[in-house]
């Protein structure tokens, strides 16, 4: 009732014109400044005198040229995918009540991109509406997947972000596999998938600029409802509203102008959380900001301002050309990633996301963990007899048995050489990620947790994509030593911006979710500023990859095994305590903050050994704890062993299939992870859903 009370307090505070009147004038005003700086920026020798002398008709045909064929349409493409996110990302945020939601978190631009994607691979080239329809089915899919997902976002920031991380994470994988297996087909689009305002000509403003301007009136049109709903659906529907006809219209219109702007530029990031986020934090000296007719037009030309901003720092920090090769989206993504943890310290999660779900409930038999663990162990040496015959040539098992006696021909010898440093890879990464993510849940209480969420892989893939850039010859020591490194003091950097007074555990996944935003803009920078066009390494690498691997790669990931899972296991009862409550183990006399730092610190360093060993696997950390739940129950002692038989178990197969499914091409481990992994994923937020009245 309080909150419905500040919410009507909040939307129908009288507006004043005169002050609402003056930000839109600074707005426009500072929109025409950047512009201006924007038009004199670019890799032609044509400044600011030749423009000005342009607009007195003295200017050369050179002059001229430059302006129409790159420079405007560069600016208007700009505008137009400002005012597009903008608008989108304050009717998402309206529509899910929830500050952190954006085309971004809501997976919106993940769809629209794959369908993109999709077409190209096929090898059809679509005019610019045809393809913006295609955009726009994607997005939709996925921001009606999340929002079904999260409750309509009204179950609180956590796993509204989780949701979207995760079907954007699955997205991303189907993505990145087509980039992969037609690369010639979809050659340049990694650079596009991260938001460029390279333009050669005015088509595609033309032709998407009355689809954005009838998306903005649309959203305008609904300015009042959304101001009703802003009071509850109960409320709005007692005051005469539809809401579900408003919900699904609001949800049309903003995928409707993320779709346009993904067709213009590719996918622009966090501008829709940003540029919302700005008009809010000016609210309490303007009343009446919040009202949605002032909102949502403020919104867009603050998108504009940061599109804009961020274009104009990049070519004024990296030259002319930087604004050809990397993309705008790397900055408005490296902002995003900034206000995404500046909220994630303001806001914590309560909801559903919290509860395990059921998965850790009930007591189970000794008799059946211990079936459960033979059967596994039986699963797992399965999986490793498969993986060492399957390939591009299939062997046989008598293969194996003569080349562990040495009996077995030159041909046999070297193939299973070189198979069995990726099997042995494949099944330690596994059993160290699944273990990892057990600590990380049970530390955070969040069964929708994995260390990939909390930043730790982020770092690892920094700080090996920058080694592999700066040294192609590096060692694999050097390499995992970077990688670890990195990955620790990405860790750190979450754990500390998290402390607030004590550990927040929402606040630390939310926090490393914008961390991991963070760490994939600066790889995506690292990549397209060294070399955009062969990018095949780093792309597999990222995707979790044990090609090429050798036996002294695999060394890191076992000593952290042999080190760490005996201290993990030492600490057991405390993992226990730990998944319950604050309150809890303080009673027993367990050193609370103590214990978290020492087990999320075994899980970084663990998640960093097996990201420098094959690159970065996604939701194995995630997938493992919760199958081991479900199987043997919530004590901690049978949950890791388990655990960590299953994470061996799902990435031996992965990459078995990796090897197989399309030999003699490979897909990467990873890719197959998070395909296997993300539905299930879907199906856990399924199960743990609230239902949203109305």
């Amino acid at each position: 009732m309080t909150q419905a009370i500040t919410a009507l307090e909040t939307v129908h505070q009288p507006v004043r014109r005169i002050r609402v009147a003056g930000v839109f004038v600074i707005a426009l005003a500072a929109i025409v400044v950047l512009a201006g700086i924007h038009l004199t920026q670019g890799t032609s020798t044509v400044g600011a005198g030749d423009l000005i002398k342009l607009v007195f008709g003295q200017g050369t045909d050179n002059a001229a040229n430059v302006l129409v064929a790159s420079r405007l349409p560069r600016l208007l493409a700009g505008v137009l995918v400002g005012l597009a996110l903008g608008v989108a990302g304050a009717g998402l945020q309206s529509l899910a009540r929830n500050p952190l939601a954006s085309p971004d978190t809501l997976g919106v631009n993940a769809g629209a991109y794959l369908t993109v994607v999709v077409v190209a691979a096929l090898g059809i080239h679509l005019p610019v509406l045809p393809a913006g329809g295609v955009a726009f089915a994607g997005g939709l899919a996925a921001a009606v997947l999340v929002l079904a997902l999260s409750a309509g976002g009204a179950s609180g920031p956590t796993r509204l972000i989780l949701a979207g991380s995760a079907v954007a994470m699955a997205l991303g994988g189907i993505t990145t596999l087509l980039m992969l297996l037609y690369r010639e087909e979809t050659v340049g689009t990694y650079t596009w998938s991260a938001g460029t305002l390279v333009q050669t000509d005015l088509n595609a403003f033309n032709q998407m600029a009355p689809v954005v301007a009838v998306g903005i009136i649309g959203s305008l049109l609904l300015a009042t409802k959304l101001d009703i709903l802003a009071l509850g659906d109960d409320t709005a529907a007692v005051l005469g509203v539809h809401v579900r006809r408003v919900r699904v219209l609001t949800t049309l219109i903003t995928v409707l102008l993320s779709a346009a702007a993904v067709t213009v530029t590719g996918p622009v990031g966090f501008v829709g959380l940003v540029a919302p986020v700005l008009v809010r934090l000016m609210a309490p000296a303007v009343p009446g900001l919040l009202r949605h007719r002032v909102l949502l037009p403020l919104s867009g030309l603050a998108g504009v301002l940061v599109v804009l901003l961020s274009d104009v720092s990049l070519r004024a920090a990296f030259g002319g050309q930087a604004g050809v090769e990397i993309p705008t989206g790397i900055m408005t993504m490296m902002v995003g990633a900034i206000v995404l943890v500046w909220l994630a310290r303001r806001y914590r999660d309560s909801g559903a996301s919290r509860t395990p779900g059921g998965a850790s409930s009930g007591v189970r038999s000794q008799r059946r963990f211990l079936l459960v663990t033979v059967a596994l162990l039986v699963l797992v040496v399965a999986a490793a007899i498969f993986a060492m015959l399957a390939g591009d040539a299939f062997l046989r098992t008598g293969d194996i048995a003569n080349w562990i006696n040495g009996r077995s021909g030159r041909a046999i010898t070297y193939v299973l050489d070189q198979r069995f440093p990726r099997v042995l890879a494949a099944l330690l990464c596994g059993a160290a990620l699944a273990i990892a993510g057990t600590v990380v849940q049970a530390v955070c209480r969040n069964p929708l947790a994995e260390p990939g969420i909390l930043g730790i892989t982020g770092g690892a893939g920094v700080g090996a994509v920058a080694t592999l850039i700066i040294l192609p010859s590096a060692s694999i020591w050097l390499l995992s030593g970077v990688a670890a490194i990195a990955a620790l003091a990405t860790f750190a950097l979450v754990y500390l911006v998290s402390w607030r007074g004590g550990l927040s555990s929402d606040r630390l996944v939310l926090i490393g979710v914008g961390v991991s935003s963070a760490a994939t803009a600066v790889i995506t920078l690292m990549i397209v500023a060294t070399d955009p066009w062969n990018i095949s390494l780093a792309m597999t690498w990222l995707s979790g990859s044990t090609y090429g691997r050798t036996l002294p790669q695999v060394i890191p990931v076992a000593l952290g095994l042999l080190l760490l899972t005996p201290l993990i296991a030492h600490h057991r009862r405390e993992l226990d305590l730990l998944a319950l409550n604050d309150d809890v183990p303080r009673i027993l006399g367990v050193r609370l903050e103590r214990t978290r730092l020492l087990m999320l610190l075994c899980a970084a360093v663990m998640t960093a050994a097996a990201v420098s060993a094959i690159g970065v696997v996604g939701f194995v950390g995630l997938v493992a704890p919760h199958a081991a739940r479900a199987l043997v129950g919530g004590n901690h002692s049978r949950i890791l062993p388990v655990s960590a038989l299953l994470g061996a178990v799902l990435v031996s197969v992965s990459d078995s299939l990796g090897r197989t499914l399309l030999a003699p091409a490979q897909i990467p481990a990873g890719l197959l992870t998070a395909l296997i992994g993300a539905p299930y994923f879907v199906y856990l937020l399924w199960r743990t859903r609230i239902p949203v009245s109305g």
